[in-house]
């Protein structure tokens, strides 16, 4: 008996130890699991946490529509890294869309001998828009458009500030090149159909508005807007608000100046081929039909 309780003593023994030793290497397992796992952390966000991603970050609130908030940030960004070309950028358009024009007019001007001149030149031409200058903007906007010759929303103000410049058939050209390079675009596609409304091809406009589905209260927008352009004095007047707009429905008007934002050298996607004659009232305008020669 007393041999049998040593015999298990000692197994009791020998079971602990061994027991003891798995918890410590199970405890050291872990711990440097622990460790690895907050060295990984450590080590991503210090490569989140810079300024390119900072400013991606502005961007965003930008996209959002939160321009009062994204000044704050802009103000952390340079604080932290000081003032660059791209910071100065997103300060404009936020100053532009929070309504300081005085200042906004300042910084896209400083923005004019670096490589983002295209979105100085940009601004400063939506600037004289809404000041209701628009053979100053078409000047803007066209500098703006020789450095980034793609940008489909670029291309769509300029084409809109011709029209309220009164100069219809200049309008022609880059508003079919907007809407050929994002045809997916809501404001391109009215300001295309506000030029062929001006310019008495209704049919034609009719169809593209058709082809694009537009709504019934934007299609009251384009032509009230075409029929005060067309009036005496028309072109230098501000166009009214709809009565569709001001009850609320969902509406995408031509005025391509007001809301206008910044997106770098965009446009690259393939487009439907769109191209309406300039004169030919009669012709029916189809969104696939294929261009001849320049537009």
């Amino acid at each position: 008996m007393l041999a049998f309780v040593s015999a298990a003593a000692a197994a009791l023994v020998v079971t602990g130890c061994a027991g003891i030793k798995d918890q410590y290497a199970a405890s050291a397992d872990a711990q440097q699991r622990m460790a690895a796992e907050a060295a990984a952390d450590t080590k991503a966000g210090a490569s989140v946490d810079t300024q390119a991603t900072y400013l991606k970050l502005v961007e965003q609130m930008q996209k959002e529509n939160l321009w009062f908030a994204s000044l704050a940030h802009i103000d952390a960004l340079e604080q932290r890294w000081g003032i660059s070309p791209e910071s100065t950028r997103t300060r404009a358009e936020a100053l532009r869309q929070t309504g300081q024009a005085i200042p906004a007019e300042a910084a896209y001007k400083r923005l004019l001998g670096t490589p983002l001149a295209s979105a100085g030149y940009r601004g400063l031409g939506l600037l004289a828009g809404t000041r209701g200058n628009y053979a100053e903007a078409v000047q803007l906007l066209t500098q703006a458009q020789r450095r980034t010759p793609t940008d489909a929303l670029l291309l769509s103000d300029l084409g809109y500030a011709h029209l309220r410049a009164g100069q219809i058939e200049e309008a022609r050209l880059p508003l079919m090149q907007a809407l050929q390079l994002r045809p997916d675009s809501t404001q391109a596609q009215a300001n295309l159909a506000l030029y062929l409304e001006v310019t008495n091809q209704r049919d034609q406009a009719t169809a593209l508005m058709d082809a694009h589905r537009m709504s019934e209260a934007t299609r009251t927008a384009v032509r009230e807007a075409a029929l005060q352009m067309r009036a005496p004095g028309g072109l230098a007047a501000p166009v009214a608000a709809t009565a569709a707009s001001i009850r609320g429905e969902p509406i995408v008007t031509p005025l391509a100046l007001k809301p206008s934002r910044w997106s770098g050298v965009g446009g690259m996607r393939t487009a439907i081929q769109t191209n309406p004659p300039a004169s030919n009232a009669e012709a029916p305008f189809s969104p696939n039909s294929i261009p001849r020669g320049t537009p």
